[in-house]
């Protein structure tokens, strides 16, 4: 039975992960918070689709809930696909900004994915082939002003995942890393890409499309999923661009979103 896990499942991203898996077959555990439609999700998939479809709502902020989760899971399935989806992020002053803003980012993007990583390989390695998705973020690219520690995180996602590339290279886990653009996963982040600049909104893709390409990517073995052509035309601007100048550029058009966002 070939099972695959997806955190951050019942809206976005993740619910479109959820159901390009069961279009392939899959069987799906779907992670999220309580009271966010994910007992109506697996509905969904078990009569459109006709695989099974488990749900857990869980705070992955929470050590504890991770832990419990893992070891229900360890316990009851053998997955061969793990989605870490999960995550926030936001257009903000630093100093505006509260504790738990910063808390909350920093143990949903960092933490929960490490830790379900790490509590999940032994899981998967059992399994003749096994893949882990991360969902960094083209900002993991570089350094950006008033994003707070976003891309900082998204960066980590990448180098994390670079690395466990390599340690599991002869492994049956095969690690990969993709860095969505923008994308329209509800009406807060829509608005903020309709006030960025034309060239962001070049590279917006459905939620659907990016499920659909990165698990193509995925299962071919890619390591580092860029979507499109513009994503792949900002990676290399990125890389180019020298960072006094990039950070100038990137921190007009953030302040922009932001004053448009305070009207």
């Amino acid at each position: 039975m070939n099972i695959a896990l997806v955190t951050g499942a019942a809206n976005g991203l993740g619910k479109a992960y959820a159901i390009e898996l069961a279009k392939s077959g899959y069987h799906t555990l779907l992670l999220d918070l309580p009271q966010t439609g994910l007992e109506s999700l697996c509905d969904k998939i078990v009569n459109e689709f006709g695989t099974q479809s488990v749900f857990y709502e869980i705070d992955l902020t929470q050590t504890k809930q991770i832990i419990e989760v893992c070891q229900n899971i360890n316990e009851q399935y053998e997955v061969s696909i793990l989605i870490n989806n999960a995550g926030i992020g936001g257009t903000r002053r630093f100093d505006e900004v509260d504790f738990d803003y910063l808390n909350t980012m920093m143990q949903l993007n960092i933490k929960a994915p490490t830790l379900l990583t790490k509590l999940l390989v032994p899981n998967l390695q059992k399994q003749t082939k096994a893949f882990v998705l991360n969902v960094s973020s083209m900002a993991a690219f570089s350094p950006m002003p008033y994003k707070t520690i976003y891309p900082a995180s998204k960066s980590y996602l990448l180098s994390l995942t670079r690395s466990l590339q390599e340690e599991y290279r002869s492994s049956t886990i095969s690690f990969s890393v993709v860095t969505p653009g923008p994308m329209n996963t509800n009406p807060e982040v829509s608005e903020r890409i309709n006030k960025q600049s034309k060239a962001a909104q070049m590279s917006l893709l459905a939620p659907e499309k990016v499920a659909e390409i990165s698990l193509r990517g995925l299962f071919n073995g890619k390591k580092l999923i860029l979507l499109n052509g513009p994503n792949r035309f900002n990676y290399i601007l990125l890389h180019i661009i020298p960072l006094n100048i990039r950070m100038y550029l990137l921190g007009k058009i953030m302040k922009r979103e932001l004053s448009s966002s305070s009207k």
